[in-house]
């Protein structure tokens, strides 16, 4: 059944991507759209709805209370507010019924949430999707894993003020760097709770891939770029590959990568559409 009514948690940058992508890519309006927002950005989030309008939806609500969003009784919920946000709703929204589309991965580097909430999707009858987010190839890289992975490493570039507000902080003077330097290399899990912000691409690919713990991840501030770069390299049974993207960062927020509020856009619109590519 496609979708008819839309739940979005959040009212930042992320929910003004996708909204925008649905008023263009909707093929008819939908019942409704409800944002759950918190009371200091209530307002935002009516401002929002309103200036997309009716290409959206006949019905466009902001709660600021979880029971009274969920009364609106949406189909998919899409999640654009953080780590915090998945912890606090995902379970309530999945035990609701609604298909829950998260784009803050990497909190489920903490094993007792992702169990708790697969758990809540298996009692409400429904599922917790992960979009690809910011990076390409986790279709791929997933087939591979069928096959028997060998090897997956994620490298994350970024400029160095977009590590800013990070723990990268207190390892690198960022604004007086000359050449590219690594600052963080590990595992993915450790990725994912040090650098929840910037590390949801490092989750997306252990969880498509060899887990949190086999996936190699290197954090890179680098001075000679203006974009974020995502780098995969996958060695398999099947296939050795490996994906290079340079994405633009969000205006809003340059820690986040313009492509995954489209690619969270593109999971909501694949709910409306009767052809899914």
């Amino acid at each position: 059944m496609l979708m008819r009514r839309l739940g979005i948690i959040g009212a930042g940058g992320m929910a003004e991507t996708l909204l925008q992508a649905l008023a263009e890519g909707l093929p008819a309006p939908l019942e409704a759209v409800v944002i759950l927002a918190s009371a200091r950005s209530a307002e935002k989030a009516r401002r929002l709805l309103e200036r997309f309008g009716e290409k959206l939806a006949r019905q466009r609500l902001v709660d600021t209370e979880r029971a009274a969003f969920l009364a609106t009784r949406p189909d998919v919920v899409a999640e654009c507010a953080g780590h915090g946000a998945v912890r606090e709703h995902g379970a309530a929204v999945l035990e609701a019924g609604a298909e829950l589309i998260v784009i803050s991965t990497g909190a489920l580097a903490d094993d007792a949430l992702r169990v708790a909430l697969e758990e809540a999707a298996a009692r409400g009858g429904t599922r917790l999707v992960l979009p690809p987010g910011a990076v390409g190839g986790i279709d791929v890289l997933g087939a591979a894993r069928l096959s028997g992975l060998e090897e997956v490493t994620y490298t994350g570039r970024k400029p160095p003020l977009a590590w800013k507000g990070t723990p990268a902080e207190a390892l690198l003077d960022l604004g007086a760097l000359t050449e590219a330097t690594v600052f963080f290399d590990g595992t993915a899990r450790e990725a994912a709770l040090r650098y929840p912000q910037n590390a949801n691409v490092a989750a997306t690919v252990a969880l498509a891939g060899a887990g949190f713990d086999a996936t190699r991840v290197r954090l890179v501030a680098d001075p000679g770029i203006t974009r974020n770069l995502h780098e995969v390299s996958v060695r398999s049974a099947a296939a050795e590959f490996s994906i290079r993207l340079e994405g633009r960062p969000s205006a809003a927020n340059p820690k986040t990568s313009l492509t995954a509020g489209y690619s969270l856009a593109r999971e909501v619109l694949n709910r409306a559409r009767p052809l899914v590519v």
